[in-house]
């Protein structure tokens, strides 16, 4: 799929990327689905953050909020180049960056093992530069590590699904695991956009596998 002669599907390098602009997005201090917990730092004591991107971030972070022991989502931008884009740059193709969420949890109560389960059936991962009808490098399957623990986890967990997967019949996992980086939060109105407060009949595809993610790993938090 091409805008403007560009493949959406292929990454853009250094040289062709959006510059982008210094300034942040402005993002509101609430959550429209918890409204007295907030979306941007700073965060409770003890709490952590997690970055998936698994297709429109629309239905991911609803996936997430609805998850119990998730104590605030946030989407996103992240994995570009591109500094502070626009919702329209990123989906020209020329930022690099993919739709993620942003997840706030607290370990002792929600193990990084949990929202793995919930990312990989949340989605298929083995699509490649899309999901679903969605073409394009934002819509790619890619987890967002924090650390070097988060990092291992991840790995050991995509080991494991792709085994469930292979005796499902389906295909290889796709799914980029890259350093978290910069995220760049995306506008007010893309946050929690199918909440009941903006957007109670709101549709999203966004739809996994069928094949459940064994957890319980024995590895590093």
């Amino acid at each position: 799929m091409a805008l403007f002669g560009r493949d959406k599907a292929r990454k853009p390098t250094a040289s062709d990327a959006l510059p982008g602009r210094q300034d942040p997005i402005t993002v509101p201090g609430s959550h429209a689905v918890f409204p007295d917990r907030r979306i941007a730092p700073p965060f409770p004591p003890g709490h952590r953050t997690a970055v998936f991107g698994l297709g429109c971030f629309w239905g991911a972070e609803r996936l997430f909020w609805q998850t119990p022991g998730v104590w605030s989502t946030a989407v996103g931008y992240a994995g570009g180049i591109t500094p502070n884009p626009t919702y329209e740059e990123v989906c020209s193709g020329r930022t690099g960056h993919a739709e993620v969420v942003l997840v706030v949890f607290d370990p002792a109560q929600l193990p990084y093992q949990e929202l793995l389960r919930v990312f990989w059936e949340g989605h298929d991962p083995t699509q490649g530069m899309r999901q679903g009808a969605d073409i394009g490098t934002q819509y790619r399957s890619v987890i967002l590590y924090a650390d070097e623990g988060q990092r291992v986890t991840a790995e050991a967990s995509r080991a494991v699904y792709q085994r469930a997967l292979d005796e499902a019949g389906r295909g290889g996992i796709t799914t980029e695991l890259e350093p978290v980086g910069e995220f760049y939060y995306a506008e007010d109105y893309h946050q929690q956009y199918l909440s009941d407060a903006k957007n109670p009949y709101g549709y999203c595809g966004l739809g996994g596998t069928g094949v459940s993610c064994p957890v319980g790993l024995k590895i590093a938090e």
